[in-house]
């Protein structure tokens, strides 16, 4: 398989672990195991005595039986388990993609989710989201863009990197579109429950359409990044069964221990999205203020949901400015080019319990840069 280097990887690959201030984290504050642990009285005990075999391949019964009420139809074997959200995307264009095929994918986005259907051989439009829109999709441009070989529709919200949240009748006319033209939406779901405003979160794309394919994670909504268990779910048995086939030749199975946690975790996820919620709307509303003050320099579009935004930097380059950044003060912006982006974004991530002390550092910086 020839594939390029996947740009904002090798990137955090050069920084992420070398600077103090993670200011773009795409996921939120995470837990000790200890923290994990002390939700439930037996379950350090219960680890202990967890059994470190080989996992059932399509994860954990009471792991699969924990994801499924995530949702309001899926069943527990409708739930395939994989290593990361990483695995799963790629199993997924593998499973139903063949050079040749006509994929679209919504735009900016994490690079695998178009580029391993490029190294396929596949076709890819990008349905892209634009700032003067607010992020927001056409679903008119997504009609236009339609052709006899459209095999599958790549589609996130809450959005990485914008935070856009599609509102509930276009998300309902998107997959009523899927389904009338006979193509798989994959609908990456991993930053759900992370809604500022409850009311307006949406059903899962698998609880909605019969033949769609959607994405969850433990690193994002509920910041357990370290366990590496993500999963898809879906009513598409043709789909689910040839993506289990191809993981013998992946990871095959899961961490057991990383099960045991996950569905501890999974069964305290309100409690956990609640704490990350809280996190968030703090730094929100710093966020809104230092925008304010510094909207000659900088400037966005709010965003609906989740731990990141990806605003504008009003004049210069964004990679030069995000290079003095890290160098000089030890704050990590990510360039939209890691998006191959040219709007001069960056990404900002504000789910840390440390994005006070950085913004603080970030005011310092631009106090001491000239304009």
């Amino acid at each position: 398989m020839q594939i390029p280097p996947f740009k904002l990887e090798r990137y955090f690959a050069r920084y992420e672990f070398n600077v103090k201030y993670l200011l773009c984290s795409s996921d939120c504050e995470s837990l000790s195991i200890g923290d994990l642990l002390a939700f439930e009285p037996e379950a350090e005990q219960g680890l202990k005595r967890h059994w470190l075999g080989y996992t059932e391949s399509s994860g954990a019964p009471s792991l699969r039986q924990e994801i499924s009420r995530i949702y309001t139809g899926i069943q527990p074997e409708q739930v395939l388990v994989h290593s990361g959200a990483q695995e799963a995307i790629f199993l997924f264009m593998h499973a139903v993609l063949q050079a040749g095929d006509h994929v679209i994918v919504h735009w900016p986005c994490y690079q695998s989710l178009y580029e391993i259907a490029r190294s396929l051989g596949c076709e890819v439009t990008f349905w892209e989201a634009r700032s003067q829109d607010k992020w927001a999709l056409d679903l008119d441009e997504l009609k236009r863009s339609l052709r006899p070989n459209t095999r599958a529709i790549i589609f996130n919200t809450p959005h990485n990197p914008t935070g856009y949240l599609m509102p509930l009748d276009e998300y309902k006319a998107l997959n009523a579109l899927a389904q009338e033209r006979d193509i798989i939406l994959f609908s990456d779901e991993v930053y759900r429950e992370l809604e500022y405003d409850p009311a307006q979160r949406l059903p899962s794309a698998c609880d909605l359409n019969p033949t769609a394919v959607s994405l969850g994670v433990m690193s994002k909504a509920y910041g357990l990044a370290g366990l590496r268990i993500g999963w898809i779910a879906t009513q598409n048995a043709q789909v689910l069964s040839r993506m289990a086939a191809l993981k013998d030749y992946t990871t095959i199975c899961s961490s057991a221990p990383s099960e045991y946690l996950a569905e501890l975790a999974l069964r305290h996820r309100a409690r956990i999205a609640r704490r990350n919620l809280q996190i968030i709307q703090a730094n929100l509303s710093l966020l809104d203020a230092f925008f304010e003050t510094h909207a000659d320099r900088f400037d966005w579009v709010r965003p609906k949901a989740g731990p990141i935004a990806f605003p504008h930097l009003v004049g210069g380059n964004v990679e030069q400015f995000c290079h003095n950044l890290v160098t000089s003060a030890g704050i990590l912006l990510l360039p939209g080019t890691m998006y191959d982006h040219s709007g001069n974004h960056f990404r900002l991530g504000f789910a840390r319990k440390n994005m006070p002390e950085a913004l603080e550092r970030l005011e310092e910086f631009l106090k001491a840069t000239p304009k």
